[in-house]
């Protein structure tokens, strides 16, 4: 049996450094980390390879569920995985076990928790944006297209594709800045 870490931050300037040293302190054999949204399971090659390596009777450390994922979908295919090879998840500051029917229930609800928790966050996230344009003070990203040399382009007689490639962006910008200057 093999305790295999897993710890993971959600931007680059946090760290992993306490999550490292509760895996090392719960036993783990080999600790994989990185530095990626929870949000999703793409782009986060670590979690991939210890997916991959994860044999019959390994164990799957990490410090809370919510280092695995955040959606609750996202959790059930991880989970799915790791059964699928023999392999069991337990937590460092969370009771439980997918080793036995009552760890699996705990972890199941926290996975339920932690997806609930993502929903009210980026709802929160929303209502601050109304609220902030409402009042005229969050007016978006700026725009990192020039729309005058678009135009000009366009009355020197380039086409849409030859201003994209011109500019490095994408026809349809072009189309759409040109649609919006019509309108």
């Amino acid at each position: 049996m093999t305790k295999i870490g897993y710890a993971r931050v959600s931007t680059a300037d946090q760290d992993t450094s306490i999550q490292v040293e509760a895996l090392k302190a719960a036993g783990c054999d080999v600790i994989r980390q990185e530095k990626a949204s929870g949000t999703t399971t793409e782009g986060r090659g670590e979690l991939a390879t210890v997916l991959d390596f994860l044999q019959a009777g390994d164990v799957l450390v990490v410090t809370r569920i919510d280092r695995l994922a955040r959606s609750i979908n996202d959790l059930l295919h991880i989970v799915t995985v790791i059964k699928g090879k023999g392999a069991t998840i337990k937590a460092t500051e969370q009771p439980f076990d997918t080793g036995d029917i009552y760890g699996e229930l705990t972890f199941n609800l926290l996975g339920v928790f932690a997806d609930f928790e993502t929903k009210l966050r980026r709802e929160r996230q929303m209502e601050g944006i109304a609220k902030a344009k409402a009042e005229g003070v969050y007016k978006g990203r700026k725009a990192t297209i020039d729309a005058a040399a678009i135009r000009q382009m366009r009355d020197e007689g380039m086409g849409a594709t030859a201003i994209a490639k011109a500019l490095g962006i994408g026809r349809a910008s072009v189309y759409r800045i040109l649609d919006a200057a019509e309108e």
